[in-house]
């Protein structure tokens, strides 16, 4: 499925927004959605979320919208269920037996972390097909992988924080401190210096592996965030789940600038911060999981990695506040030359 050019996020926004709307942020571990609706329909989907979970207003919420969107179009049975802080690999695989033994054979894992539990898991379940978002390692003939070029949604943002600096430093904030938040800073980083050689960039990551907790705290978010604006950032990107709102919050207190990432963020945003948010790092996770279950449905399923990034219009950007938007045609030219080639932009820092 190819999105138009900006991706017309704000269509996704609005299933985001009803989903919230109807389901709220639950985190209880066995939240459920489960319909009926009279089909015949013998294909029943789960999904099992990463830390933080619905309501986290960015990585999970993409991956419940693709989720919302399949359930109400195909009219399928589902459930969902949530992630525990400070879990182990042990308790990832119970959660993807609990929804294969409940007799839903199609299922999402949503993040790198169910890796080992799904190497585990899936050689169990041959005939349940199994997608898992943000990694690539587990080859199986019923997993279906989808990984994003996020360095490359990156380097757009990247330039348009440098773009929108004016004291000449920005600030980078990652959940946690891994391959995968590397790429987004290693692509940010590059982005600013290519928009503007002088810049300064200031990263930090809220928390170490195996502590996966930076995902979702928003206050050592907003602890994170704060250091930065005092150490001279105005414009702060973050990559970092749930956490991403407490860098939000920062930006509104010290009145400096925020950009988001994984989905339009201004639009789910509590009123009092929405004004700070310059825009967004788009990454289609709602489209991946959707496509999945669809491909399931039509029973045109493919095992294997799909990789998604700015030529497939799977990652992309946003501008919210108009004051920005000057810098569109800029960072439309950074895309362009990234599509053509022109422009390699680094996975790594």
């Amino acid at each position: 499925m190819r999105y138009p050019r900006g991706m017309k996020f704000a269509a996704v926004a609005a299933v985001l927004a009803m989903a919230l709307t109807a389901c709220g942020g639950s985190d209880d571990d066995s939240a459920s959605t489960d319909s009926t609706s009279g089909s015949d329909q013998t294909l029943k989907i789960g999904l099992a979320y990463d830390i933080g979970g619905r309501g986290d207003k960015s990585f999970n919420d993409a991956a419940a919208a693709g989720f919302d969107k399949a359930a109400e179009e195909f009219k399928l049975e589902n459930k969902e269920l949530a992630a525990k802080a400070d879990e182990v690999d042990a308790d990832k695989e119970a959660r993807l037996k609990e929804l294969a033994d409940a007799g839903y054979n199609t299922i999402v894992a949503v993040g790198f972390a169910y890796a080992n539990a799904l190497k585990t898991v899936a050689p169990d379940y041959p005939d349940v097909k199994f997608q898992i978002i943000d990694d690539s390692s587990v080859t199986a003939e019923n997993v279906s992988s989808y990984t994003f070029k996020e360095n490359e949604s990156a380097y757009l943002v990247g330039a348009l924080a440098a773009l929108s600096s004016k004291t000449g430093t920005i600030g980078f904030v990652g959940g946690v401190n891994n391959p995968l938040i590397q790429k987004f800073q290693a692509g940010f980083e590059a982005g600013a210096k290519a928009a503007k050689p002088s810049i300064k960039v200031l990263p930090v990551y809220i928390s170490q592996p195996p502590d996966f907790s930076g995902f979702a705290a928003p206050d050592k978010g907003k602890v994170a965030a704060t250091g930065l604006y005092e150490r001279g950032a105005d414009v702060v990107y973050a990559a970092a789940g749930l956490s991403n709102n407490g860098v939000f919050e920062a930006a509104a207190a010290t009145k400096k600038w925020a950009i988001g990432t994984d989905s339009d963020q201004f639009l789910s945003a509590a009123p009092a911060v929405k004004p700070y948010i310059i825009g967004s790092a788009l990454k289609g996770v709602d489209t991946a999981v959707y496509d999945f279950i669809k491909s399931v449905e039509n029973d045109s399923f493919k095992a294997g990695n799909t990789e998604l990034g700015l030529k497939e219009d799977g990652v992309g950007y946003v501008i919210n506040n108009e004051q920005f938007k000057q810098f569109a045609t800029q960072i439309d030219k950074f895309k362009a030359d990234i599509v053509a080639g022109t422009i390699k932009v680094p996975t790594t820092v």
